[in-house]
């Protein structure tokens, strides 16, 4: 089997709330896809996407995965795209760094891969660790009673896990977790995320600040060096996500006791491959995940669920539904959250998932 052709489409995805904040006044009103479908001479074809939050959270930017699967495509042809080792090398040696751009195409493998087999993903990641797949909602950057509110209604549509937006001025943030607290059931998990917004001293400020409370923080600064810092001064339970973008720097938190738990999002590291390999290592660490992604529709939450899935049950923190948050169906079959807030990987062979074509509109990149 060869890979003959991979297109690329450009695709919005408006929200349903109108808009999402987080740290430093950031801000997205409709997200921009690129979603990358691989073809073969077997005329099996596997599908991708990637859907960077905007251009100022991580080292990535919607126009640049495009142009990065400019450069990269033409390189993978004639490649067969069930050997992933051999595909990720090829991608690795053709352009350098840009995981994103690489992380639509390897999780389009891992689609065809599936079919090829005749095997769900998630049975070719590991097999089924669960039967349903725990979802958190995260929760916009308001003010303290809007984003309490917002816990509250999310509550009623099943949620028992929620990352509040924080990162903003330490008061502030303050006041946003305690009054999230306040409206929070039995069982309920919250997790303060900062995005790297604050300061060393201002997340010193914030962990002194809510002590008290039963709650996460998580990336509380830019750095990996500040965050370990803000780490040793909190007995709080602590995530790292930004700072967690390959194995190297996994291995050296692991060693520094830097975090109890992870955010795992599969386009930061490049794909299901690289993703499968972090998850693996954070599992024999004793860590435990959140499974995610920087955002997306439909196939990107198909990929959650089969990583997810396919995850230790003891050591999934949570994942994430982003088809909850939009307005735009891109593929069929994707995982959809039921009433409990919980959702499960499709059983079909590779995601699970068909394009919406007339969704997508005409590609905006064809290389075969």
């Amino acid at each position: 089997m060869r890979i003959t052709n991979i297109s690329a489409y450009q695709v919005d995805l408006p929200l349903k709330e109108g808009r999402y904040s987080w740290s430093n006044g950031n801000f997205v009103e409709t997200f921009d896809a690129t979603v990358v479908e691989v073809e073969t001479d077997a005329g099996i074809t596997g599908f991708g996407e990637c859907t960077p939050l905007g251009p100022a959270y991580l080292p990535a930017y919607a126009a640049g995965v495009r142009a990065g699967l400019r450069e990269l495509a033409p390189k993978l042809i004639g490649l067969d795209p069930r050997d992933l080792g051999t595909l990720n090398a090829a991608m690795d040696a053709a352009l350098r760094g840009h995981p994103y751009v690489k992380a639509p195409i390897d999780v389009a493998c891992w689609d065809i891969l599936g079919k090829a087999a005749g095997l769900p993903v998630y049975r070719l990641l590991g097999g089924a660790q669960m039967r349903r797949v725990h979802l958190y909602r995260a929760v916009s950057q308001q003010s303290p009673e809007e984003m309490a509110a917002k816990v509250t209604a999310y509550r009623k549509e099943g949620y028992t896990k929620f990352q509040l937006k924080v990162g903003g001025e330490a008061d502030a943030d303050i006041a946003r977790i305690k009054a999230c607290a306040k409206v929070l059931g039995p069982g309920d998990v919250m997790d303060a995320d900062a995005n790297t917004g604050w300061t060393m001293h201002e997340a010193a400020r914030v962990v002194n600040g809510v002590r008290d409370v039963d709650v996460y923080i998580e990336q509380p600064c830019r750095t990996y060096e500040e965050c370990l810092t803000v780490r040793r001064r909190t007995a709080l339970p602590f995530i790292l996500d930004e700072n967690i973008d390959g194995l190297p720097i996994l291995l050296r938190a692991i060693s520094d006791g830097a975090m109890d738990a992870i955010n795992l999002k599969i386009s930061k590291v490049g794909g299901l491959t690289k993703a499968r390999l972090i998850r693996d290592v954070a599992v024999e660490a004793g860590l435990a995940m959140i499974i995610e992604d920087t955002w997306g529709g439909d196939i990107v939450t198909a990929a959650i669920a089969h990583l997810a899935q396919s995850t230790p049950a003891e050591f999934l923190f949570a994942a994430t539904d982003f088809n909850s948050y939009g307005t735009k169906d891109i593929a069929k079959g994707a995982p959809k959250r039921d009433k409990d807030g919980f959702m499960t990987a499709a059983d079909r062979p590779g995601l699970g998932v068909e394009l919406i074509r007339e969704a997508l509109g005409e590609p905006v990149l064809s290389v075969g």
